[in-house]
């Protein structure tokens, strides 16, 4: 049991480490514009760049699985976080678009145990009371990103070209890896239940019913957000014709409403339970999506849009995480984070491909008509059929609550079993 002061410090550390790990996902999205115009790369194609990240993510979750319950969570974090800097620092070498797929790649698969494991040390060392709130101060790294992260980048690449974000966010990287090895304490403790053997612990895990639901949840909840999030900067500039130069203000004012209400998203869920704050999500995630993408209405301000799918999300992801973590024991939740995190980024991959199959642009020759010249606001081509695209997210968030709520009933029912067990037993 740790401290409160020692406890706020991990909690900060673990923020820190997600800041650098969601930012290092995030900035390439809204970049797409910008470097697809200096690689040639049509805008309709963008969410391959964000699919090579996600799917390696996926595979290296699978393969971590296996053995990150075997070892002490704090070097497996730290080595994560300097092999997604080296990662990134890839990125900003790229010459072609197949120089920075792989570099994604080689990203993704540092960055999903990276994840897995900063969730795993929260869920081993938080009691289950405070874990809603603890989550929620977490998961605002998501908002500082946006806050700070994303319009900085945004501005890196305007000033110094799309390469330099690559480089500040893969020494930052480097810096997360070193704080996470010289402020979280040594945990070992999962290590000492009883080995059972591989096929056996994961078939343990994997047949029980409230794992498979929880993993649904995530792969629906996953899916659905990515057939429109590596397409919001190229949909908002081509589409809304929002300009360029506004762009990081608009991802200041989203991160920022994100930041003020996660904490609070995090309480509401501890309060009331996961699955009535995700309904409230859903439904206004869902009149967004119509309003913003489906029917793109004109007369509604994009920096609404923009801020309203930010706080709906928030709402979302915090009931997401925290009911996830109550699923898996103590000595099992590293091999149940990194399988999710898989899961996660496996239909994260899927949304993406999704979506860069059902788009097109209008005109993609003018998108690198003198592309080489940063002085000059280059037209960003407008894309086609983002009307399926919304529609197909849509049905996914709808069907995510009711799964949900399922998985709150499983896990409360076995909470109450071993509540009443011990006292049964010295009767």
């Amino acid at each position: 049991m740790l401290s409160p002061e020692r406890e706020r410090l991990l909690i900060f550390v673990l923020a820190a480490v997600q800041f650098v790990n969601i930012l290092d996902f995030m900035m390439v999205m809204p970049l797409g514009p910008d470097f697809a115009c200096d690689l040639a790369i049509p805008t309709s194609r963008l969410g391959i760049i964000g699919g090579s990240y996600t799917a390696s993510a996926a595979l290296s979750g699978f393969a971590c699985a296996f053995f990150l319950d075997r070892f002490d969570r704090r070097p497996a974090l730290a080595i994560s976080l300097v092999g997604l800097a080296f990662g990134t620092f890839a990125g900003g070498l790229a010459t072609s678009l197949e120089h920075l797929v792989l570099a994604r790649v080689l990203a993704g698969a540092f960055g999903g145990p990276a994840t897995s494991l900063a969730l795993s040390i929260l869920a081993d060392v938080i009691p289950v009371e405070r874990r809603g709130r603890a989550l929620g101060t977490v998961m605002t790294a998501f908002s500082v990103a946006s806050v700070l992260g994303v319009p900085a980048g945004l501005e890196l690449s305007h000033l110094g070209g799309w390469h330099v974000p690559f480089f500040v966010v893969g020494a930052l990287g480097l810096a997360a890896g070193v704080l996470a090895f010289w402020l979280i304490p040594s945990l070992t403790s999962h290590r000492t239940a009883k080995r059972v053997g591989v096929l056996e612990s994961f078939a343990s895990l994997l047949t029980r019913r409230t794992t498979q639901l929880s993993y649904l949840a995530s792969a629906i909840s996953n899916f659905g957000l990515f057939v429109l999030i590596p397409n919001l900067a190229a949909f908002t500039q081509g589409n809304l014709h929002y300009p360029r130069e506004r762009l990081g203000l608009l991802y200041l004012m989203g991160g920022s409403a994100g930041f003020l209400t996660t904490r609070p998203f995090g309480r509401l869920v501890d309060r009331y339970g996961s699955f009535p704050v995700l309904f409230a999500g859903t439904a206004i995630t869902v009149v967004v999506v119509l309003v913003g993408f489906t029917w793109a209405l004109p007369w509604v301000p994009v920096p609404i849009t923009f801020v309203s799918f930010m706080i709906a999300n928030g709402l979302r992801n915090v009931s997401v995480q925290t009911l996830s973590t109550k699923v898996p024991t103590h000595e099992e939740r590293a091999r149940f984070m990194s399988l999710q995190s898989m899961t996660q980024h496996l239909f994260c991959a899927l949304g993406a491909f999704t979506s860069a199959q059902l788009l097109g642009t209008e005109d993609e020759a003018a998108m690198t008509s003198g592309c080489g010249d940063r002085s000059v606001a280059h037209p960003v081509a407008p894309l086609i059929g983002m009307e399926r695209v919304s529609l197909i997210a849509i049905v996914s968030m709808l069907v995510l609550p009711w799964i949900i709520r399922e998985v709150e009933r499983r896990v409360r029912e076995r909470a109450s079993e071993q509540a009443i067990a011990p006292s049964g037993a010295r009767a």
